[in-house]
């Protein structure tokens, strides 16, 4: 049997499907459409890629954007014209002693400066080299400072070594077109309790700071007679080194001269350079005919460490030279600086000449001091004067002229930036410990300097306002070229733009306009109105800053960035941006915390910049509405009023069962124990934190008060003045402690390595606060109207008879004092706002 065929379709007869079989238009169709899915998703792919892409570079576009907005300055025109601190602008300002870092020194507010400078050394001691230059408290001088300073054209300085005193005075001359000229006269004199004459070497120099040139000139074979010189912001200038008289002719013969001329790559490696030169190769001819070999700058070659390789320096080298006088006590040294363009003066500004310009200057200030704070008419004593007169002069002595960048971050950026460079005329809290601006300090410092000098004020505040940035930030440290940088630890040198610190300049602005409203034809109220104009828009942006940045987690709550982050190590991690540093906040920080002081502080400075801009024809209403909310009572009890403590308070994730304990470390069997690592003392938490009120009884707790947000006849108003007075809480015969005696961190260590700082210590800034308040409290009728005039009387006296006794006793105000003894401590001398004393003093609110 055959195979069966198929049949073939004849014709145009569609071909039989079988079963299964689809037809063929389908088929394509289904094709076409598989086809048209995949281009769709390959599409969708690429777009998806593509928008990644422009997401990625966008991204980092505003990354960039975003890391750049720290360094980047605010766009208004600066208040202060570039010119403004010139010689052709503000010659009788040109000149100061704008070095607080040095016992005796001056430049020019000028950013490149030639600097002048005084060392000094005690010849034939016990210790070896003993070399004084920059304020040190290492160096343990009896006291040192200003008796009498007019922060313009004269000071009195009094120097008190081991066993003799230096009194160094300066006086300056206006003529010419570079800020005039200036005198040095230093005299010393040995203490009645020394055994023998102490022989001094006194050391002045000049110093160029990256421009500028010096020549020395050598006379009579190795006495350097002066030095000439050229700068871009001084023209051509002479300084010239008068010889020692004693007052006895005979006597100068015993002098002995050294000079040194060399280069310096920066003015922070002066003292280094100078005791690296040092020989023991010369001998001194004394009086009686002994011959001893002393010590003088000889030859300076740079110290060679071995097996250390030198590191890249690329700051250009600077002149420096050095002209030493060796001669036994008592004498005197006069220097001369004199402008070249001074042609057409009548005497030299030396001998009785300079004498005579002294006593006129010393007798306008006293004049000045009295008219200014009436402290003779409040009826104390001559020494309690001379004491306030020394503690204004140090402030003024303090003012310094910084020019440098700032080393910034953000959290944008990987790695710390430099701030474009700026200058920065400003107070600073101690010559010896914070040679340096302080955000929160300066504005403490302006209430005082505002009563003697409004312009001072005008110009370091609106100093302080050209550093912001287009964010609205100020970095709250300034630490501002080489010198400066060379006295702060690394650990402090970075600012972050997240932290801010209480913007006390308002209280300085406040008081500006005071004086302005009410007496606006004074000469030196005059110059307040077009200053405020120009400060405003930024003034605008750096309140805009706080009220955004540091908003808290509820409606109208603020809360401080920046605390410590590393809790393991602190009982209680510093909020140093606060500027109380390590008083007692919540233990564990969050975003959840609400902070009473900063608050208040936000009221304040909405009220201040609702009145500037009135003053200014500004719109007001947005910081009226703001400080109306702020100063609301109600809303502020329901923020930070703890039942339990009776008292304001902050709140947080918070407990109070934490201690420092010895952290165990495991040695195995057999090894030797110095392998490991040394145990610590860190943070036990025995307890966990919950969110609550913090209930720290102590200056925080105080805010609504010292800032007058409360009102006078508030109830809770009762309560502050019951604690402030309680002796066991705040209260005590010298001051307000900064923390409560009962409070559960009273005068505890923070860390095995720091101290209690404001956990008891009493405070000049808050007690002056605190002072104030009263005052206010005491002029408004309210039910605790007579208790607040009470204590204001009570604590006014007691704080500065404490300050005074202090001084009187160890020759220094102090940085803090005390909460059992009164004992000053800390920093010293603290001529900041512990200066504050004197407006206590004055009743000047």
């Amino acid at each position: 049997m055959g195979r069966q065929r198929k049949r073939v379709p004849t014709g145009d007869a569609a071909p039989l499907l079988r079963k299964d079989e689809r037809p063929p238009a389908l088929h394509s169709k289904e094709k076409k459409k598989k086809v048209d899915i995949g281009k769709v998703f390959i599409n969708i792919s690429i777009g998806l890629c593509v928008f990644s892409l422009i997401w990625f570079f966008y991204a980092l576009y505003m990354r960039s954007n975003l890391a750049k907005r720290v360094v980047t300055q605010h766009p208004s025109p600066h208040v202060l014209d570039a010119n403004s601190t010139s010689a052709a602008v503000s010659p009788e300002r040109f000149w100061g002693t704008y070095r607080p870092q040095v016992y005796f020194g001056m430049k020019t507010r000028s950013p490149r400066s030639i600097v002048t400078g005084l060392m000094w050394m005690r010849q034939f001691s016990d210790v070896d080299v003993n070399l004084r230059h920059t304020c040190e408290q290492g160096d343990h001088l009896q006291s040192y400072g200003w008796l009498m300073h007019d922060g313009l054209s004269f000071g009195v300085q009094e120097i008190r070594d081991n066993d003799f005193t230096l009194t160094t005075e300066f006086v300056k001359r206006m003529g010419g077109d570079h800020g005039g000229d200036w005198t040095w006269r230093v005299t010393a004199k040995q203490h009645s309790s020394a055994p023998h004459a102490p022989v001094i070497s006194l050391m002045f120099y000049a110093a160029a700071d990256t421009q500028g040139s010096l020549e020395a000139h050598v006379e009579e074979r190795n006495r350097l007679g002066s030095v000439t010189g050229f700068s871009e912001e001084l023209g051509h200038f002479k300084i010239t080194f008068r010889k020692p008289v004693t007052g006895e002719a005979s006597n100068v013969k015993y002098a002995s001269y050294n000079s040194l001329q060399t280069v310096t790559p920066g003015l922070e490696r002066l003292s280094d350079i100078v005791k690296n030169s040092l020989s023991r190769r010369f001998v001194y001819s004394a009086p009686s005919g002994e011959k001893r070999h002393y010590i003088a700058v000889d030859t300076y070659k740079p110290p060679h460490h071995q097996h250390q390789q030198k590191p890249t320096d690329t700051r250009k080298e600077s002149d420096f030279v050095i002209h030493q006088v060796t001669v036994q006590t008592p004498f005197q040294v006069e220097v001369l600086f004199e402008s070249g363009s001074f042609r057409d003066r009548a005497n030299q500004l030396v001998g009785t000449t300079m004498t005579e310009e002294l006593e006129k200057r010393k007798a306008e200030f006293n004049a000045r001091f009295e008219r200014t704070f009436a402290l003779e008419r409040k009826s104390f004593s001559q020494a309690q004067i001379k004491f306030s007169k020394a503690a204004l002069s140090n402030m003024l002595g303090g003012m310094g002229y910084f020019y440098g960048q700032s080393v910034v971050q953000s959290a944008y950026n990987e790695y710390p930036l430099l701030y474009p460079e700026g200058a920065l005329f400003t107070a600073v809290p101690s010559r010896s410990f914070f040679p340096r601006g302080f955000l929160w300090d300066e504005g403490f410092h302006q209430l005082l300097l505002s009563k003697w000098d409004p312009q001072v004020t005008r110009e370091a505040t609106a100093h302080w306002l050209d550093l912001i940035n287009m964010e609205g930030w100020i970095p709250r440290e300034q630490i501002l070229g080489d010198e400066a940088r060379s006295k702060v630890p690394a650990e402090f040198v970075v600012q972050w733009n997240e932290n801010a610190n209480p913007p006390t300049l308002f209280l300085a602005l406040q008081e500006l306009v005071e004086q302005l409203s009410s007496n606006p034809d004074a000469p030196t109220s005059q110059a307040t109105l077009p200053f405020l104009r120009r400060l405003f828009p930024r003034l605008k942006t750096w309140f805009d800053w706080y009220n955004t940045t540091q908003l808290g987690p509820l409606p109208n709550s603020y809360r401080w960035r920046g605390r410590d982050k590393d809790t393991n190590l602190f009982l209680n991690p510093k909020t140093l941006t606060s500027g109380l540093d390590d008083y007692p906040r919540a233990s564990h920080p969050s975003a959840d915390e609400r902070h009473v002081d900063l608050h208040c502080w936000m009221a304040l400075a909405s009220g201040i910049m609702a009145s500037i801009a009135k003053l200014l024809g500004e719109p007001p209403r947005e910081y009226e509405h703001t400080h109306q909310v702020l100063s609301n009572n109600t809303l502020l009890n329901d923020l930070h009023w703890s039942e339990q403590l009776r008292a304001y308070s902050d709140f947080g994730n918070h407990t109070q069962a934490v201690s420092l304990q010895q952290e165990k470390v495991y040695v195995p069997p057999g090894q030797p124990r110095h392998h490991f690592p040394v145990a610590r003392l860190v943070r036990s938490v025995r307890r966990a934190p919950k969110l609550q009120f913090v209930n720290a009884l102590g200056y925080v707790s105080l805010f609504p008060f010292l800032l007058h947000i409360l009102k006078p006849d508030s109830p809770k108003l009762e309560h502050i003045l019951r604690d402030i007075r309680d002796t066991d809480r705040l209260w005590t015969p010298y001051g307000l402690r900064s923390l409560s005696r009962t409070d559960p961190l009273y005068m505890k260590r923070n860390t095995e390595h720091d101290a209690p700082y404001w956990r008891g210590p009493i405070w000049i800034n808050v007690n002056y606060l605190a002072v104030r308040a009263l005052n206010h409290y005491s002029n408004l009728d309210g039910p605790f109207q007579e208790k607040a005039t009470a204590l204001y009387h009570e604590l006014r006296n007691n704080i500065i008879n404490n300050v005074y006794r202090q001084y009187a006793e160890t020759g220094y105000v102090w940085e803090q004092y005390n909460d059992s003894t009164g004992r000053g401590q800390g920093s010293h001398p603290f001529t900041g706002w512990s200066a504050l004393t004197v407006l206590m003093m004055a009743e000047q609110y």
